[in-house]
């Protein structure tokens, strides 16, 4: 009996050995995604091209005032027409010249703290296109048949020339920020490998200009002379670089 109990005794500590025996792991590998995607590296860069205005807009309004509103609209209605008609007659297309703003209200002077009833104005605005050769003339024909405020003139650029020009502005802006990410990372002993974001911002502003010193009135030719439109682009970008 005694020396059952003793194999039973050593088997059990035959099993507890093994289950006790050394652990075996399997190896496992670490994730290095940021170690091997390198140092972010942020710059901005800032790129800029002129050209000559190949657009001007004349801004131009005819406006009357009389004792009712219907007369006030009757007339600008008339002095509008005649505008259309010299301004046809000039070269000028219809869909060149179209309505900004319209409106009749009543006219008051105020003086010494009283309120004076001056009748009824009747306002009709106009944006007008044309050749920046051509602005000088179209103001003349305008205030000549009937536009009796000329708001201003600004050359620009049309949708076709500013697209091409603002892709210039945006290449010469990349090519500055990678100036400056390249010298970042070659003073830090590594090399720009990518691109990781960019974004760009920027566009352009008229070129406003209008001589009411010089008009048609006493046989001198309105005129001007139009500087350069600029367009400015800038470019954020962040580069990876190791």
């Amino acid at each position: 009996m005694r020396t059952r109990s003793l194999a039973i005794a050593l088997g059990l500590l035959v099993l507890l050995a093994g289950c006790l025996g050394p652990l075996q792991t399997t190896p496992t590998t670490t994730d290095s995604t940021t170690a091997a995607d390198g140092t972010a590296i942020s710059a901005t860069g800032t790129g800029s091209v002129s050209t000559d205005a190949d657009l001007a807009v004349v801004s131009v309004a005819v406006v009357a005032t009389a004792d009712s509103a219907d007369t006030a609209r009757g007339q600008v209605a008339a002095d509008v027409e005649r505008m259309r008609t010299a301004l046809r007659e000039a070269g000028v297309p219809d869909d060149a010249v179209e309505t900004t703003s319209f409106s009749v209200y009543p006219d008051y002077d105020f003086r010494d703290g009283e309120r004076t009833d001056r009748g009824f104005r009747a306002v009709h605005s106009f944006r007008i296109e044309t050749d920046p050769t051509r602005a000088g003339e179209v103001v003349d024909v305008a205030v000549g048949n009937g536009a009796t405020e000329v708001y201003g003139v600004s050359f620009t650029l049309t949708d076709e020339t500013r697209a091409s020009i603002r892709a210039q502005a945006v290449e010469r802006a990349v090519t500055a920020a990678r100036a400056d990410a390249d010298a970042m990372a070659g003073a830090a002993g590594l090399s720009v490998t990518s691109v990781e974001t960019m974004s760009t911002s920027g566009g352009f502003s008229p070129v406003e200009r209008f001589d009411a010193a010089e008009s048609a009135g006493d046989g001198a030719r309105t005129t001007f002379e139009p500087g350069p439109v600029t367009v400015s682009v800038t470019v954020d970008v962040t580069y990876r670089a190791a």
